[in-house]
């Protein structure tokens, strides 16, 4: 069936050798937040140790009295601690929740208000806080080895139920580009917040911590640039519980970490629709590492791209059990261009499929925004089982283009149709190995 269907064309060998090495820079250019050694226990605010006073005041306190002094690392020390409503970081601030903490935030929406600007699956608006938030901000962490906890019986998490005209009057008001200050949500309303948040922010640091029970996307990086992400644990869910959203930032590293998650583990995205081309900025610069992943997908470009991704390198990544494994999702909505990425040394258990591009990913609007995506390389992958190897659905005229696959063990492939093209040009397999079959061709399919 694959060399029926595969263009003449000679296979040329890929090499990614310069591409790697710029990752290596990128990793180089990083930078890291500085903030003050001084320290700002909570204990010294008068926060109770007992998982059921409120500890927000004085966390609050502490935060303030930290920036009144030039910065520093505000301490949740071992102990319950109960906080009633969002805490929101400041430049030159670490919060750090130490190892035997358990930081569980309240379950009612309504301690969340008032609203603040972030972003809903792409669309900036005024909604409730994120639990943790940072907005124009610089030189800011989150670390230790403590639980920051969502709360299981958060009101949040029966809002799934009740979203939906919500979500479509949000969409339209982004289409339309109404502006954002009268993109009000909130009270009476019910659109998710993100767990942790960082909306326009310079030089940030995740570190080590576990998130459970999160209502929403978990870590969201906004407009953020230089952002190092090492050793957090992200074991929540919950409906879209995305375990990092990288959205229209640069610089930034995803590291030694792990993602057992309802949704995603790892996701870059840029903007939605007209709102996310309006704003135009891109995600690039990005390198993902040595991380453990399981969830519904692996690794996500898009749904939401509008703004355009570039420069993304995963590598040397586990992925264990899911739908896709690897998921670039657009539709006519959308806009955008996704190329220059690169993925490499990959272990990987069980998928439903292995790459799915889904650039006819359901849209709403009936626009007719035609996303790119292009020179795009797989390689030194390694594959236990899956049953769809490569599906591919792009728009008629806009064809998913410049693709390779080198170097792929796929040890058992389940489906009698492994590989599904409508509209694909320049598709190299390039020593590809599935059961006991090699394919080693390139495909045109209009």
């Amino acid at each position: 069936m694959i060399c029926v269907s595969s263009s003449s064309k000679v296979i040329n060998a890929v090499d990614t050798q310069d591409d790697w090495n710029r990752a290596s820079e990128i990793i180089q250019s990083v930078q890291r937040p500085k903030i003050s050694e001084k320290k700002f226990v909570i204990t010294d605010f008068r926060a109770a140790n007992d998982g059921v006073a409120d500890a927000r005041s004085a966390i609050i306190k502490a935060i303030d009295a930290a920036s009144d002094n030039g910065g520093g690392r505000v301490v949740i020390p071992a102990g319950e601690w109960y906080c009633k409503g969002p805490i929101h970081l400041k430049s030159n601030i670490e919060l750090h929740v130490a190892e035997g903490a358990h930081l569980l935030f309240s379950p009612y929406a309504k301690d969340y208000l008032p609203v603040v600007l972030t972003k809903y699956e792409g669309t900036r608006l005024y909604n409730y806080s994120p639990l943790i938030y940072a907005r124009n901000v610089h030189d800011v962490a989150i670390t230790g080895k403590g639980v920051i906890d969502g709360n299981k019986d958060s009101e949040f998490l029966c809002f799934l139920d009740k979203h939906n005209s919500d979500v479509a009057f949000l969409r339209q008001m982004g289409s339309e580009g109404v502006p954002v200050e009268e993109r009000i949500f909130g009270e009476g309303h019910f659109l998710r917040p993100c767990m942790i948040q960082f909306y326009d922010a310079e030089r940030v640091l995740l570190k080590d911590y576990t998130v459970v029970n999160s209502p929403f996307w978990v870590n969201h990086l906004n407009y953020t640039n230089h952002a190092f992400v090492s050793g957090i644990n992200v074991d929540t869910h919950n409906a879209n519980n995305d375990g990092i959203d990288i959205e229209s930032s640069s610089y930034v590293i995803v590291e030694k970490s792990k993602f057992q998650t309802g949704d995603d583990s790892v996701v870059v995205k840029s903007g939605r629709d007209y709102d996310g081309r309006q704003v135009g900025i891109p995600s690039k610069n990005i390198v993902v590492y040595q991380n453990d992943m399981g969830g519904e997908d692996g690794v996500a470009l898009g749904s939401e791209m509008s703004g355009g991704i570039r420069n993304v390198f995963f590598t040397d990544n586990i992925l264990r059990n899911g739908t896709s494994a690897f998921r670039f999702k657009s539709n006519l909505d959308r806009g955008g261009v996704v190329e220059n990425i690169r993925v490499r040394n990959m272990e990987i258990d069980t998928f439903e499929r292995l790459f799915w591009f889904q650039m006819n990913y359901p849209g709403e609007l009936g626009g007719y925004y035609p996303s790119i995506y292009k020179n795009i390389v797989f390689e030194n992958i390694t594959v236990k089982n899956v049953e769809t190897v490569f599906e591919s659905h792009a728009p008629k005229g806009f064809p998913l283009q410049d693709v390779v696959l080198k170097n792929i063990i796929i040890k058992n492939v389940e489906s009698d149709n492994p590989i599904i093209l409508e509209n694909a040009k320049n598709i190299c397999f390039e020593n590809v190995k599935l059961n006991d079959q090699y394919i080693n061709a390139t495909i045109d399919w209009y």
